[in-house]
């Protein structure tokens, strides 16, 4: 959230304070009999409202005991609820329903307790009852509200991280397609036209004749078009990664979830094919994170071993919302992840923890056969 935003919210919540002590004190300055006691009670009630933010609860027991005290000191009327109204509302728009219904019975009790007439008094109550009855439901409501907000957010933001994964996983099967295209139509074609050409060279200069200078240009342009051809299907076919799981991480901040980077050992290039698998299991392991662990907080840590011919160790924790009782069906990354590491002759473990949340462990070896 941004600083402006900031500012405004604070501003907002101060102005709502005041317009709240204001109308506050302004009916109670037409009440006979009330003194600096009541005033000071009626601002305090009030410009705690400005916190309400910050600290529903101490805002709700702050605003309730000095509302209270007030409606006990000057026996005021209905309009004298609106500090607490105000709290009730907020502690039920941030979950607590229970200290929000306990402040409302509060205030009504030392209402009634001090009411100056029965049956004046049993109105004055009931129509209260109805106001906190209204800030509380108005505060699920509006609890609900930005909950459904959330969740609505996050599944546009899924629905955007899965389209940009398919149009990856496209690209990376066209890019398949075409270098077997070439590799069918052209390679074999540019093989023969290079072999024809080497084998007329081969013989005229076995019968002491000289070559014509077009059919060398044949020979040398067919061998640069199979090397171009090559560099060309070496490129689609890469599956190399684009940077490091420490970048992954930097990413990963920057999108909103929170994510400590641990490396230890002697840290060094590693063979392609570690490397590679390195960079994708990380990859995965922070979007699945991402994805299904809620607002959780993830710790990633790469061990180099010790020595060239140590292992590599990936543990990638998080504290979210995964339950052993119910472990994930593996879908098509998980799977993806162990088919790496097992190719490599490294082992896998991607299951939630017993304390809660997901884990993935990760071992590949570094030594001369990977």
């Amino acid at each position: 959230m941004s600083g402006r935003q900031i500012d405004r919210r604070v501003l907002a919540d101060v102005v709502l304070a005041a317009v709240v002590g204001a109308l506050g004190m302004g009916v109670a300055a037409f009440d006979d009999g009330t003194d600096t006691l009541d005033l000071t009670l009626i601002g305090l009630a009030s410009a705690s409202l400005a916190l309400h933010r910050a600290a529903p609860r101490a805002v709700l027991a702050a605003a309730t005991v000095l509302g209270t005290a007030y409606v006990v000191h000057a026996h005021p009327g209905p309009l004298s609820a609106l500090p607490v109204l105000g709290a009730v509302h907020t502690a039920a728009r941030v979950g607590h329903r229970g200290l929000a219904a306990a402040a409302s019975t509060v205030f009504l009790a030392g209402y009634v307790a001090t009411g100056p007439g029965t049956q004046e008094v049993a109105e004055r109550a009931g129509l209260l009852a109805g106001w906190f009855l209204c800030a509380v439901v108005t505060g699920l409501a509006d609890r609900n509200w930005q909950a459904y907000l959330r969740q609505t957010e996050q599944r546009a933001q899924e629905a955007e991280r899965t389209r940009e994964e398919a149009a990856l996983r496209r690209a990376g099967e066209e890019r398949l397609r075409i270098a077997r295209e070439l590799h069918d139509s052209l390679t074999h074609s540019i093989s023969i036209v290079k072999l024809q050409a080497g084998v007329a060279v081969h013989l005229a200069r076995k019968r002491g004749e000289e070559v014509p200078s077009a059919l060398l240009a044949i020979q040398e342009a067919s061998g640069e078009a199979m090397r171009e051809l090559r560099s060309a299907l070496q490129v689609l076919r890469a599956d190399e990664p684009a940077g490091t799981p420490a970048l992954l991480v930097e990413r990963a901040r920057a999108a909103g979830l929170a994510v400590d980077l641990t490396v230890t050992g002697d840290e060094r290039p590693l063979p392609r094919a570690v490397d590679r698998a390195a960079y994708r299991i990380v990859q995965e392991a922070l979007t699945n994170a991402a994805r299904h662990a809620g607002p959780a907080k993830v710790t990633v840590r790469i061990d180099y071993g010790a020595g060239g011919d140590g292992e590599l160790t990936i543990d990638v924790d998080d504290d979210g919302a995964a339950d052993p009782a119910r472990p994930p069906v593996p879908g098509t990354g998980l799977t993806g992840m162990r088919e790496r590491v097992t190719a490599l002759g490294g082992t896998l473990l991607a299951a939630p923890r017993a304390e809660g949340g997901f884990a993935v462990r990760a071992r590949l070896p570094l030594g001369e056969t990977v």
